[in-house]
């Protein structure tokens, strides 16, 4: 509530010397009329998933601080000015610049994502929809074979697994009801390349089932995979219930010219899978940015 201005308090001079003096006038609001007295507009409040939203992304920071090579903390879906933000003056923690993300306008009737009348966490947008925007100065990648609306084969996604383990998948697609599966791949300027790839499946139990994404996946060219070590240090000092479902891996030194790693999300009927690959080693605040961002954009 916005404090009222109140006018001074005045004294009435005394009539004759032998009256005691007037008491004072009481103290008197200002009228709607006085500028200064008009109430501040209440600020809108945000709505009930973009609280989430915020909650995630203040865990984003913890995550990116002990993630990154730099030093600091970093907050907001695009990057703020490093004035703004402290100890982020002038050095650079390797953030990328995201367009603003909005989730999808379903169909009338249709629920979000585990909402109360939808806790299976079925998506009702189609997957296109759903896809992390890629960031500013990316490229497509030209090595993605993408069909109509973002979609992609099978097979194109089972390029990313070792060819011994594709049949196995490929098998589980059809035990496990898989519908379609939808992707969008960049590059950066330093060389890093980013492959997000959404996978729909009939429930949340068949999705949940998809072993393409853990600690025993078989990633084409990569020897051994390990848990992320930044995500495992963050995760050990910071609460972040909401993250659950999210797990990240990193190729497992010695690994050659190029280093990969893997970050899996299991939202509801879909299961999101991130390979981001680059020369010499993985920068970790963009790989845990771009992984914590497309797990929200599927909240």
């Amino acid at each position: 509530m916005t404090e009222q201005n109140t006018a001074p308090e005045t004294v009435t001079e005394a009539t004759a010397p032998q009256e005691p003096a007037a008491p004072a006038a009481p103290e008197t609001q200002a009228t709607p009329e006085t500028p200064e007295a008009w109430p501040a507009p209440e600020a809108p409040k945000a709505p009930k998933d973009r609280r989430k939203l915020f909650a995630a992304l203040r865990w984003t920071a913890a995550v990116l601080a002990f993630g990154a090579v730099g030093t600091g903390v970093a907050y907001g879906i695009t990057q703020p000015e490093r004035t703004d933000i402290p100890g982020l003056h002038t050095k650079d923690d390797g953030r990328w610049v995201f367009p603003a993300l909005a989730k999808p306008t379903l169909a009338p009737g249709a629920a979000q994502p585990f909402a109360e009348d939808n806790k299976e966490g079925v998506h009702y947008a189609t997957l296109g929809e759903l896809l992390l925007p890629a960031p500013q100065g990316s490229a497509q990648d030209p090595a993605l074979k993408l069909e109509k609306d973002q979609m992609v084969s099978q097979d194109t996604f089972l390029e990313e697994y070792a060819p011994g383990a594709r049949q196995q998948l490929k098998q589980g697609f059809v035990d496990d009801g898989l519908r379609q599966i939808a992707a969008r791949g960049w590059v950066m300027p330093d060389g890093t390349r980013t492959r997000i790839y959404l996978l729909r499946f009939h429930s949340s139990g068949f999705a949940d089932a998809f072993e393409g994404c853990g600690f025993n996946m078989s990633v084409n060219g990569v020897n051994r995979t390990e848990p992320d070590p930044a995500w495992s240090r963050a995760k050990t000092t910071q609460a972040a219930p909401d993250l659950r479902e999210v797990s990240l891996y990193s190729e497992a030194a010695p690994f050659g010219d190029d280093q990969v790693k893997v970050g899996c999300i299991q939202s509801g009927d879909l299961q999101a899978v991130v390979f981001q690959t680059r020369k010499g080693e993985v920068a970790a605040v963009p790989f845990h940015q771009t992984v914590i961002l497309q797990d929200q954009l599927l909240r």
